[in-house]
């Protein structure tokens, strides 16, 4: 499914999360800050990839969820990874869990960085305008700058990509 679509400087944007309240109040947080943005939603990596190869257009950036039935975020980051066509896009973790070697295995299997999901639409909001208003001039400091205004949610996963 595809939210808020315009025809003028569109950021591509896609989602794999299988929780639907979750990828509503992202695309909802996604639509408020910019109408522009087109959000491709998956509810698991298979279907993400499948989206994927469906694109004329490639997204900027991929949030992927952790734990998604068929095939996870860690299984389709692999795959990401691997595949010459997807390999240089960035692809940001997304998750409940805030496990020190969830951080770790995003680092190394190559996420730019890992996104513990806000309990707030704020600051869910917050976070997203952050990413979507840099994703062309580089994360690391976008994430820097989270971190040092409190959001200790996000993390730079070394830096892949940034």
């Amino acid at each position: 499914m595809i939210f808020n679509i315009k025809e003028m400087d569109q950021k591509i944007i896609l989602l794999a999360d299988d929780d639907m309240d979750d990828t509503e109040m992202f695309c909802e947080a996604l639509a408020d800050i910019d109408e522009s943005i087109i959000c491709h939603c998956a509810v698991n990596g298979s279907d993400a990839l499948r989206i994927l190869d469906g694109l004329k257009e490639l997204p900027s950036v991929i949030f992927l969820d952790l734990n998604m039935p068929i095939m996870n975020g860690w299984d389709c980051l692999m795959h990401l990874k691997s595949d010459s066509r997807y390999k240089d896009i960035h692809v940001i973790m997304i998750s409940t869990s805030s496990h020190k070697n969830d951080l770790e295995t995003a680092s190394k299997l190559g996420a730019v960085c890992y996104f513990v999901k806000p309990n707030s639409f704020s600051d869910l909001k917050h976070v997203l305008r952050s990413i979507t208003s840099n994703i062309d001039n580089g994360l690391k400091d976008v994430v820097v700058t989270l971190q040092e205004n409190g959001f200790k949610h996000v993390f730079n996963c070394d830096d892949n990509n940034l």
